[in-house]
Order: C-alpha cells, then structure tokens, then sequence
C-alpha cells in the first residue's frame, strides 16, 4: 500500500476505509471485510456511534496492532462544571476504551468549533505522552488552520475536509502543503451528488482505462497525493476501491477533471450559521 509521511515522521496508507453512516449494527461485518481485502487504514470517529464495533473487528482479525494506522475524531466538547482540556482527556479515554486500543494512530478535532484551543491543548498533552502518534483536525478552512498553527507548539498532521471531483480544494491543499499539513479527503465520491458516477468527463476516463468512475476518482486523488477512506459495505466494492494502482491518469485526463471544480461544498458550509449553531448544540453523549 502506498504510504504518505506525516509531518513527524509518521507513515499514513494513503487509502483507508471510513466507517461514516454505516449503522453501528453492520459495522463490525463491514470493517471485517475491509480488513480481509486488504485495507490496513480505518477511520472512525465519536459522533458516529460505531467505534466499538470497529474495535470488535480489529479484535476478531487477530492482525498485529503495528500492522494498523486507525483514526478517530473529538467531538465539540462542552465542559460547564470543569475544563475542556479534561473533557478533551476523558473523550480520548472513551475513545481508545470503544475501540479495545491502548493508543491511536491519529487523532483529529472533528469540528472547527467550540473551544478547540483547549482540546488542541489537551491533545498536544496527549501526543507528548505517546499516547497517540499524530494529532490533526478536520473541517477546518485555511484561515483558522493557520491561526491555530500559528499559536501552538505541535502543527496539525492531517487536515481531513471535503474534497471530491466537485469541490477540489486545490488552493487549500497548497497552502495545506506549505503548512505540512496532509491533506484527507472526506466524501471522495460526493455520495454520488451530481450524478458523479454517470458524469460523461470521468465516464470517459475510466473507459479509456478499462476502471469504473469510483476508481478514476480515487486515482485521481491519490495522485494528488490526497488521502482518502472510501466507504461501502459491500465487499466487491471494498476491493475495487483498493484496485487503483495499476493505471495512471495522464496530465490531459486530470486537467479534465480539473475543469469539474465548482469551488463550493456540495453538503454543508462551516462557516454558515446555522449550522455553526447546529454542530455546536449537537451532543454525542
């Protein structure tokens, strides 16, 4: 599997299997599959409800932990009789107690909201104990990523946002760069928004390869050396997803796709808010 080196020396497989909206009854099933095809990377996080039964898979494939890079994500923590920098401590306890793990891999601020100074805090704490071997965010637009870098001590890792054929982040992903900072594609197929997986520029493409538009699109990313975590639960799928390394797209195929971006979320914006009020009243627990 191809790897990406995080910012500390960390290797990260650049293709993983995330677990978001698979219903926490078919996810053990589901993540046993994706083990059994292959895949050595696993996203998961809190607000999914479903980090325990990743962790029963992990534990019934017997696969040697070192074999493993798994990620999980902090929600929005709301502390009203301590500190958020404890809450951040006791989430990451409850985290790693679901998943049968006794450190992570990565660890991400789910949210851009809140009191993520604090939690970045606590996670920094974290990572200095080893208890976790890189720490990152995720949603987070260019300008509070660099306030963030700017006014601590440890540079996220990983940046996971949306990014798909329609919403490419191109200049997020520069700076990202710049920044040391990986870029991780959430939504890679755009849940099929926009008729992605009939558009006629990438059915074209993955013609010409012999591939399915799935595949074009993860290719696509990974030569962008962007990240990215799949999901299904359908094994035939799981193993097509990891099929993309025996074809390369050429510079006119990706300057095609280019000519896809909208420059605009296809799901929900950070920055609006609604939504803002939204995520940040949303409990977990």
């Amino acid at each position: 599997m191809q790897a990406v080196t995080l910012n500390n020396g960390v290797e990260m497989p650049i293709v993983g299997f995330g677990v978001f909206q698979i219903p926490e009854d078919q996810t053990q099933a589901a993540v046993e599959a994706a083990l059994e095809a292959g895949y050595r990377h696993l996203d998961t996080a809190a607000s999914y409800g479903n980090e325990e039964a990743v962790g029963a898979a992990i534990a019934a494939t017997g696969l040697p932990r070192e074999d493993l890079f798994v990620t999980t994500k902090l929600w929005i923590q709301h502390a009203p009789t301590g500190s958020v920098e404890d809450e951040t401590k006791r989430a990451f306890d409850s985290s790693l107690r679901r998943l049968g793990l006794d450190h992570l891999d990565l660890y991400l601020i789910h949210q851009p909201l809140g009191d993520y100074y604090s939690e970045w805090r606590a996670m920094q704490q974290l990572h200095r104990e080893g208890r976790v071997r890189a720490i990152g965010v995720s949603n987070f637009h260019p300008d509070r990523l660099i306030d963030l870098i700017d006014h601590n001590e440890i540079t996220p890792a990983v940046n996971q946002i949306e990014t798909h054929p329609f919403h490419q982040r191109a200049t997020d992903q520069e700076l990202m760069r710049e920044r040391g900072v990986q870029i991780e594609s959430w939504g890679p197929f755009a849940e099929g928004r926009n008729n992605l997986f009939t558009n006629p520029t990438l059915s074209s493409i993955a013609e010409a390869h012999a591939k399915s538009v799935a595949q074009v699109v993860l290719r696509w990313l990974v030569q962008r050396e962007v990240v990215v975590i799949p999901k299904s639960v359908r094994p035939d799928r799981m193993a097509e997803n990891l099929d993309i390394f025996d074809f390369t797209l050429t510079d006119d195929q990706m300057s095609k796709i280019a000519t896809l971006d909208t420059g605009a979320s296809l799901f929900f914006d950070h920055r609006d808010p609604a939504m803002v009020s939204w995520l940040g009243g949303r409990r977990i627990d």
